[in-house]
This record gives C-alpha cells, sequence and structure tokens, in this order.
C-alpha cells in the first residue's frame, strides 16, 4: 500500500508503506495516519538525519554483498533481466527528507496517510 506525505512545501511524495514505516517508526508515528507539526520538524530532522548518512555509509558495503552473490556466466540467458539492485534507506527517504526541511524553511507541517 502507498503513504501519501502532504506539505505546502513540497509536492506530494509517495511511499511503499514498508518503506515508511522504517522512517516513521524512527520518529515514533503512526504510518496509517498522522502529522509532524512545525513545532515536532527540528526533532524529526534531528533523529532522521544521522540514520539516513549511516545508511548511505552501508549502502555501499551492501552493494557489494549483492553483487558477489551474481556469478558471471551462471547459465542465465541475455535477455534475461538481472536482479534487482539495493536500494538503500537514504535514498528511499531523500524525497520526504527534503519535504521535511522545505516545511522547516517555510513554517508548514507534513501529514500523511493511505
Amino acid at each position: 500500500m502507498l503513504i501519501t506525505f502532504k506539505s505546502k512545501a513540497a509536492a506530494d511524495v509517495l511511499m511503499y508503506e514498508q518503506h515508511a514505516r522504517r522512517i516513521l517508526d524512527l520518529l515514533h508515528k503512526d504510518v496509517k495516519r498522522g502529522v509532524i507539526t512545525v513545532d515536532e520538524l527540528d526533532g524529526a530532522l534531528q533523529a532522521l538525519e544521522p540514520v539516513l548518512a549511516e545508511s548511505r555509509n552501508h549502502a555501499a558495503a551492501e552493494c557489494l554483498h549483492h553483487d558477489d552473490k551474481r556469478q558471471p556466466g551462471g547459465g542465465a540467458h541475455e535477455d534475461e533481466h538481472e536482479a534487482s539492485e539495493y536500494v538503500s534507506l537514504a535514498t528511499r527517504a531523500y524525497p520526504l527528507l527534503t519535504m521535511l526541511r522545505e516545511a522547516k524553511r517555510i513554517g508548514a507541517s507534513v501529514t500523511w496517510g493511505f
């Protein structure tokens, strides 16, 4: 299921529930529906930014781990698709993080729901 984040500060951000849950759990917010008020934006950014920075640091190691699992010439046909690539939490959260920063800048809240 998709979660839609909304704010007057930026365009809507859509995110799969499973990925939004990881972010909202860090903020102690319900994934179904909620709000980050203007007063909560500083705390939300302070909670998210270090975790997302750490996620970026581990992304390169995770990509190497996934690449090691692929063996060249493993019998796959040329027309078959390669395995999907790893996408870090930081990459998934970037649009929302940008929204939160802009909301803080203009003094707007962020809401979400299904």
